[in-house]
């Protein structure tokens, strides 16, 4: 029986949300001081039809602030009109160039605004089955950075030997199996054992990710259990219905499916498009620090360096914390230091 345990770590300047299952990592929500409330998973806002294109049978809202959602049109909508304003749910948050997916749930009028907030992190994690009550505290901050560190990762080892490794495209997630060294079987048993193990591990990852969309996972091996394999991703990744669809394999044995896309990733969320840890994410890794400092020398001076845009980023940050700890705290902007280069020490 797969146990699933929730965390909420309330940190300075962001909330992270973390659902393990059976104690690896399985969701990480992420909320930051100056997240939109109108582009919140579940919101209810009252939004102005900006755009319609029949063409793309699309039509784009504004929310009243951030990205243009986005409507699939439908005939039973009748015709919408150019500025007309509509009561709509967000269904999916803004992805890169993306807006936010909503649902028309009424009409409405007046300007653009938040209706009815989306649930907070606490919210939603109890509206997940877990094993027990939620877990705050030093233990939240630790599964946060243990979500966090693997959500980042791209290969990830397989029970009994093999790897998957997960990256995203423009167009796609492409998942390839690894059969590696299964010590013990023939190579047609290791390579259904590698792809039964790939299935449920690719399904955790890609909701710790947050990841959805077209899916295109590259079997190892050749002559397929079709039946089984579709029976294991069907297993494997049932916590995210409704929304998965799943095709058959391929006669070059890959197996697609599709997933929703609810929240923004994580990799939308920590990273620039360079691929590198934004300036914001940074500052926040560094004021953890600087609690974490703190929490454990309560008479002690803390002292931490920076690059200067990052000290820039964390120096509101530093400030809530100085009202908790005193002005034992002390931030210093080093211009040779890299981005993620940032060093704390105590005294």
């Amino acid at each position: 029986m797969s146990r699933r345990e929730g965390f909420l770590d309330v940190g300075v300047g962001e909330t992270r949300a973390v659902i393990t299952l059976d104690g690896r990592p399985e969701r990480l929500i992420v909320e930051r001081d100056g997240d939109l409330p109108c582009q919140r998973l579940g919101a209810h806002v009252a939004a102005r039809l900006r755009k319609v294109d029949r063409a793309l049978g699309l039509a784009f809202l504004d929310l009243g602030a951030g990205p243009d959602a986005v409507l699939n049109l439908r005939p039973e909508f009748g015709r919408l009109v150019e500025g007309q304003a509509l009561a709509v749910e967000i269904r999916g948050e803004p992805r890169g160039d993306k807006g936010a997916a909503v649902r028309v749930i009424g009409e409405t009028d007046g300007a653009p605004r938040v209706l009815e907030p989306g649930p907070g992190l606490a919210e939603t994690l109890a509206a997940f089955s877990l094993a027990g009550p939620v877990t705050t505290g030093a233990a939240a901050r630790d599964a946060a950075d243990e979500a966090e560190a693997e959500a980042l990762e791209t290969v990830f080892a397989l029970p009994g030997g093999g790897t998957v490794a997960i990256e995203r495209t423009r167009a796609l997630i492409a998942v390839d199996v690894d059969v590696g060294e299964r010590a013990g079987t023939e190579s047609k048993r290791a390579a259904r054992a590698a792809n039964l193990a790939a299935l449920a591990t690719a399904a955790r990852v890609l909701r710790l990710k947050g990841e959805g969309g077209l899916v295109v996972i590259d079997l190892a091996g050749r002559g397929h259990d079709g039946p089984a394999l579709i029976a294991a991703a069907r297993a494997a990744f049932a916590p995210d219905n409704p929304g998965i669809a799943l095709g058959p394999i391929s006669r070059f044995g890959t197996l697609e499916l599709t997933a929703p896309r609810r929240r923004r990733g994580v990799l939308d969320r920590l990273l620039g498009a360079d691929g590198r840890l934004t300036v914001g994410s940074v500052a926040l890794r560094l004021l953890r620090a600087l609690e974490r400092a703190a929490l454990a020398d309560p008479g002690g001076r803390i002292a931490a360096v920076a690059a200067p845009d990052v000290a820039a980023a964390a120096s509101p940050g530093l400030t809530a914390l100085a009202a908790r700890f005193g002005a034992r705290l002390r931030l210093e902007a080093d211009a040779g230091r890299a981005r993620e280069s940032f060093e704390v020490s105590g005294s």
